[in-house]
């Protein structure tokens, strides 16, 4: 680890735990909350989200398969629509730069989310972006991980 930057910033930690708290907490399902955080982690290189949320994925039931062919998700047959939507959006605000965040794409959420899952989501993408930036910048010890969540 290159600096141990939540205790070097106990602060700016906390104000990124409450939002890692709002996003727990809401209404969202938490095995598409998980889905989006994979998805974002494995495009912006984070090993050591990525530990995680399989992690968690797993333990809160999520198959396998679907973890291994997610970069591929387009494709393959057991996502919902609902799921891909969300999947659609995720990669879209994690590659901004590229994307510009579409208006189909946006189209297919307000056709599949209310407005407040559409909030919650892309809150759910914003942070996992920003624990991906915070991890991969400073290097976090991957593979020591144990989670601590329940199969739904």
């Amino acid at each position: 680890m290159r600096i141990n930057w939540y205790k070097t910033s106990p602060e700016g930690y906390n104000s990124m735990k409450g939002l890692e708290n709002f996003v727990e907490q809401s209404k969202l399902e938490p095995k598409l909350k998980e889905l989006i955080k994979i998805r974002a982690s494995q495009i912006n290189g984070c090993a050591y989200c990525l530990d995680m949320h399989t992690k968690d994925a797993l333990a809160i039931g999520e198959n396998e398969q679907r973890i291994h062919v997610l970069p591929a998700w387009r494709e393959a047959p057991f996502y919902s629509s609902r799921e891909r939507a969300a999947l659609a959006w995720c990669e879209s605000l994690t590659l901004l730069s590229q994307t510009g965040a579409p208006d189909d794409v946006y189209a297919e959420l307000e056709h599949l989310f209310k407005p407040e899952e559409i909030v919650e989501l892309t809150l759910a993408i914003v942070t996992i972006n920003s624990w991906n930036r915070l991890s991969v910048g400073f290097r976090s010890d991957v593979g020591n991980y144990v989670s601590r969540k329940k199969p739904q």
